[in-house]
């Protein structure tokens, strides 16, 4: 459908202002919100990872895009929760204890939400207890920890081993990622999955949900 095309390229873009009217444009029409974020946002923010992930777009780019997204799904929430659309899945993501870093993290959470994913921001500074207790309280699949300091790595054992205290480990698929981190590190402390960019993790926990039958 043209109109949808047309919403994904201005995504890409980052015309924000663009895309509100045409989303508002599309409604009007007749197109289902559902069709509108599908085939028009998540597409458009799907394209974008895409290409950051082939070094074709960087990091501003990805921000002023994931900025027009927001502008689209402003719109498009309330029709879609009225309409009883669910997230394909819940995700719980924070850089962990003693560390501050965040632009890693908002990336990997942007990526997700162009995978249609619900997106539990914890922040920074993350204890393994609230990690856990976000994830219980928020039914979410996905615990994703995010470190760039070699001192704080080993706060995603301590993520993992709180999931097996606290009886939810087979319930939540826990993903690692950041500088320091690599696969080896990962399979170290029992991780799941470990991802190198922000594109990668995006795939990755959608992959991970429909593989569980969730998303």
């Amino acid at each position: 459908m043209e109109k949808l095309k047309l919403i994904s390229e201005a995504l890409q873009k980052g015309k924000a202002k663009d895309v509100k009217e045409m989303v508002q444009q599309a409604l009007d029409a007749g197109l289902s919100p559902q069709d509108i974020l599908n085939d028009g946002l998540l597409s458009g923010m799907n394209e974008v990872g895409i290409k950051f992930k082939n070094n074709e777009v960087y990091v501003p780019d990805v921000l002023i895009a994931a900025r027009a997204m927001k502008a689209g799904t402003e719109i498009l929430k309330p029709l879609l929760v009225a309409g009883g659309v669910k997230a394909k899945g819940r995700v719980v993501i924070g850089t962990v204890k003693g560390d501050l870093h965040d632009i890693g993290k908002n990336l990997v959470a942007m990526m997700m939400e162009g995978q249609g994913l619900e997106i539990i921001d914890a922040g920074t500074d993350v204890s393994a207890d609230q990690f856990i207790a976000l994830a219980k309280e928020n039914n979410a699949q996905i615990i994703a920890c995010s470190a760039l300091l070699t001192t704080t790595m080993g706060e995603m054992k301590a993520v993992v081993e709180a999931a097996s205290a606290a009886g939810i480990r087979d319930q939540v698929t826990i993903m690692v990622g950041g500088a320091p981190v690599n696969d080896t590190f990962a399979k170290t402390i029992g991780a799941d999955i470990y991802s190198p960019d922000a594109a990668t993790a995006a795939e990755e926990a959608a992959a991970a949900l429909k593989a569980r039958g969730i998303a």
